[in-house]
């Protein structure tokens, strides 16, 4: 297997990953990323594949001791359906689906719209930041809405979400454990009361419908149920917000608008999309793709590299909202497939249709920078003017 340094944190990485993965796609299958320390897969067939392989899962089958001032984010974590393998993860989805219908969420779409114009409505005449303006408010004040938490307390679940999504990021401190582990103690506070109160008095919301669910006469812990509505806004929010932000920046830069916005919105999530890597432990000893995995070995999924090889897409590195392709691998595949990925998708085609109506002038106002933040992929901000 062939080996490669190139350090996550680096700034030109963050900035433009792409010419890396497409150095490291023709080397072979699988990839020793050194600086990770584990073998790394960067094309669209092995990526797919290992998604898909149930022998790979995300629960570590050799968990390590966690230090004290993490005990806090990862007594969350222990609920999370991204973090489970069966029976447990087929449980809890089973649940979560039996809630999070297709049904109300295309229900959304008029709510979805209506923001929409109601956030560009008080866009400043002055240039002003897109993400913070639009990207970031449009998801967070949906997902509040879901939930049946109050609107105004978007801003503290916007930011416990941020803080807790830093821990899978390569550039984390301690400082950033520190205050993960602080903002899910919060969240998890705030969340036990609204469960507690929807127990007592149902309301037409996303609580209420997974205290509800009920499969083979199993209902969610109360503890599941927070760490569900965690989940659901950090997974989803920060998705949607990078997607949105990305999408953006690409329209503007190239000049390209949606015509069709779900094909726009897939080619967004295909072209630079929110999340890179995606990991994923042996759950036994195997031999896959020329290298052999010990138990509990990890493999890294890079799937902005995936979505970018041209054995699978024509001309990869291009925009193309038209073009007709594959699946791409944004929201992975197989039994971690995103339980969000038809409201991101929803979000982001209704949101990128209105913004360019209403805004036909819209353009950059600086050039846009992309934070140093992998495995995520999204900007520090999007300064725009109309």
């Amino acid at each position: 297997m062939k080996c490669v340094s190139q350090a996550p944190t680096d700034q030109g990485l963050n900035q433009d990953p792409y010419p890396f993965y497409d150095r490291i796609r023709p080397l072979g299958q699988l990839v020793w990323w050194e600086d990770y320390d584990m073998p790394v897969a960067a094309s669209h067939a092995v990526v797919s594949a290992l998604l898909r392989d149930r022998r790979f899962g995300r629960e570590n089958p050799y968990p390590p001791a966690i230090p004290k001032h993490q005990a806090a984010f990862y007594a969350v974590e222990a609920h999370s359906m991204l973090e489970l393998e069966p029976p447990r993860h087929t449980r809890l989805r089973g649940l979560v689906l039996r809630a999070f219908t297709s049904r109300r969420i295309k229900e959304l779409g008029p709510e979805i719209e209506a923001l929409s114009h109601e956030l560009i409505d008080a866009f400043p005449d002055t240039p002003f930041d897109l993400l913070t303006e639009f990207a970031q408010k449009l998801p967070v004040i949906i997902i509040a809405r879901l939930l049946g938490v109050p609107e105004g307390k978007a801003p503290d679940l916007l930011r416990w979400s941020n803080a807790m999504v830093r821990m899978y990021m390569a550039s984390r401190t301690r400082a950033d454990e520190d205050a993960a582990a602080q903002a899910a103690t919060d969240f998890a506070t705030y969340l036990r009361s609204y469960v507690e109160a929807r127990r007592a008095k149902p309301a037409d919301d996303l609580i209420t419908r997974l205290i509800e669910a009920e499969e083979d006469g199993e209902r969610l812990s109360t503890d599941e149920l927070i760490t569900t509505c965690i989940l659901l806004l950090n997974a989803g929010h920060e998705a949607t917000v990078h997607s949105l932000g990305n999408g953006v920046k690409t329209a503007l830069q190239t000049g390209k608008r949606p015509d069709d916005p779900d094909k726009f919105a897939e080619e967004i999530l295909r072209y630079d999309p929110p999340l890179h890597m995606f990991t994923r432990f042996a759950m036994e000893d195997i031999e896959v793709f020329g290298h052999s995995f010990k138990k509990g070995e990890e493999v890294g999924l890079l799937l902005g590299a995936a979505n970018h090889d041209p054995d699978v897409y024509n001309r990869p590195s291009e925009f193309d909202p038209e073009r007709d392709m594959p699946p791409h691998t944004s929201f992975g595949a197989g039994l971690h497939f995103c339980v969000g990925a038809p409201l991101a998708r929803l979000e982001l085609s209704i949101a990128v249709s209105v913004l360019f109506r209403r805004c036909p002038d819209l353009k950059l106002a600086s050039p846009p920078e992309y934070a140093n933040s992998y495995h995520f992929h999204g900007l520090t901000r999007l300064m725009v003017s109309q």
